[in-house]
């Protein structure tokens, strides 16, 4: 069989616990115990891809506190990392493919603009194909102010390829899109947060601090033995 990975975060009172070995941590695959061959931490480069809402009611210091934060998470990138990024509004774009240039990913960002509607799903599903295109972890950061009115996807679909990509997507909405059932599935199907924010002036904040948590996850990894090779299997990991 081959090696399954697993992206696990372990906290401590909110704050991330670092140094934690192979020998602690208990996996269990549909309830079988399991032998953790590696557990590796900060070494893969990330694949960050920020998916953002680009609709009409994106504008103006909105918009002008959309493209800081999406700055603040470049500026924390490093020189492995690579970056993409993809807007969504009545039609989504692969405004910056994924790189290492992170100064084209600024640019493209800074010449973003609202307008149209919110195609929210399609975007997500654009957003998850960009972060697997090469080797890395995949994080997906994700901000929307409202809720879908354009896309051709439909939310189970979406949702179904969430399932079965390595992609952790992590969330920050407000307005309608804090309320949206799509983006709380998303994030939790995918191990990642929803972060319900009150004003986009709070958004630099949000991102940074998924950017750090992200980075203080674990990759663990583990042959599977005693189970089928066959259909979904539940995962528990315990520490």
């Amino acid at each position: 069989m081959e090696s399954v990975r697993i992206d696990a975060l372990v906290t401590d009172g909110g704050r991330p616990l670092l140094g934690l070995q192979p020998a602690d941590f208990d996996v269990f695959d549909n309830g079988v115990p399991q032998q953790v061959d590696l557990v590796s931490f900060e070494q893969i480069p990330l694949n960050v891809v920020l998916a953002l809402d680009m609709s009409d009611s994106v504008a103006g210091e909105r918009l002008s506190q959309l493209q800081d934060a999406g700055g603040a998470v470049l500026a924390g990138l490093t020189k492995d990392d690579q970056a993409a990024l993809v807007t969504f509004s009545n039609v989504v774009s692969l405004a910056a493919p994924l790189s290492g240039r992170f100064t084209d990913v600024r640019r493209a960002l800074d010449d973003a603009y609202g307008f149209g509607e919110t195609s929210l799903v399609d975007g997500v599903y654009a957003a998850m194909q960009v972060g697997e295109m090469d080797a890395g972890r995949a994080l997906l950061i994700v901000f929307s102010d409202g809720l879908d009115t354009a896309s051709w996807l439909t939310a189970d679909a979406v949702l179904e390829s969430a399932r079965r990509s390595d992609a952790v997507a992590y969330t920050a909405a407000i307005g309608e899109g804090a309320s949206s059932p799509f983006l709380r599935e998303l994030s939790a199907l995918t191990g990642g947060t929803l972060y319900k924010i009150d004003s986009t002036r709070d958004l630099r904040a949000a991102f940074l601090r998924i950017l750090e948590e992200f980075r203080h996850r674990y990759l663990i990894s583990y042959t599977p033995h005693g189970v089928s090779s066959s259909g979904w299997h539940r995962l528990e990991v315990k520490v």
